[in-house]
């Protein structure tokens, strides 16, 4: 059994450590930012104060079993409905998520300072901050080279079907969000809109390009979508 002073102490760290993740999602100006992060995380902590100490005074009566892991075990799968409640649909775009993982991440930094498991805490304290301080810009960057890509065909009228542009470019059927073809500039002519997401402007290129090499295609235009 530990004394009051160190409890107190293991609340406090809870606190400064649920306060730098806290911070860095404040900062973003997502709905679970400095308080609710200290609150999880001290509230993980207290958790597992409980958990591990406070049964001591019935822990040596027989016919009685306690088993400290499993308070701790409700607040892995208690802590979802916060993260739940992050998380929102905007459109096609799901957002939320990360902040629910750093949540998540955040009842385990407490456990952890709960069960006096400092170097652990301090250590994932770190690791999630360099995760979403240091990793977002990098994601950002991948995320600008692979954006949405818009091509305009025009082909001969009935030439190129959504198989056979599949067939020439290799694109698989989750690139491609829309296919429309409508009457083209000539009467033997179809104008035709793909709509393709995820991809580069190089590998936007090399489409146009491959589909600018077929004899029935007239010609291959890339706009921004």
């Amino acid at each position: 059994m530990i004394d009051n002073v160190e409890m107190i102490g293991r609340l406090a760290l809870a606190a400064a450590l649920g306060s730098v993740i806290g911070l860095e999602r404040e900062r973003l100006l997502w709905a679970a930012g400095l308080r609710t992060h200290m609150l999880v995380c001290t509230g993980a902590c207290l958790f597992m104060l409980v958990s591990a100490f406070g049964f001591g005074d019935v822990a040596g009566q027989s016919h009685i079993v306690l088993d400290p892991s499993r308070v701790a075990a409700q607040v892995v799968s208690g802590i979802g409905f916060l993260g739940a409640g992050t998380i929102l649909l905007r459109g096609e775009m799901v957002k939320g998520l990360t902040t629910a993982a750093s949540l998540w991440a955040v009842a385990a930094i407490g456990l952890a300072s709960g069960g006096g498991l400092y170097v652990p805490a301090l250590a994932a304290t770190a690791i999630v901050f360099a995760i979403l301080a240091g990793v977002k810009p990098v994601e950002e960057r991948w995320r600008s080279r692979m954006r949405t890509q818009c091509l305009e065909i025009v082909a001969q009228a009935g030439a190129l079907s959504l198989e056979s542009l599949q067939a020439a470019t290799g694109l698989p059927a989750a690139r491609i969000r829309q296919f429309v073809v409508r009457p083209g500039p000539a009467r033997d002519e179809d104008a035709i809109r793909v709509v393709l997401i995820r991809l580069s402007p190089a590998q936007a290129e090399r489409v146009a390009r491959t589909l600018r090499e077929m004899p029935e295609v007239a010609s291959v235009a890339i706009e921004a979508a």
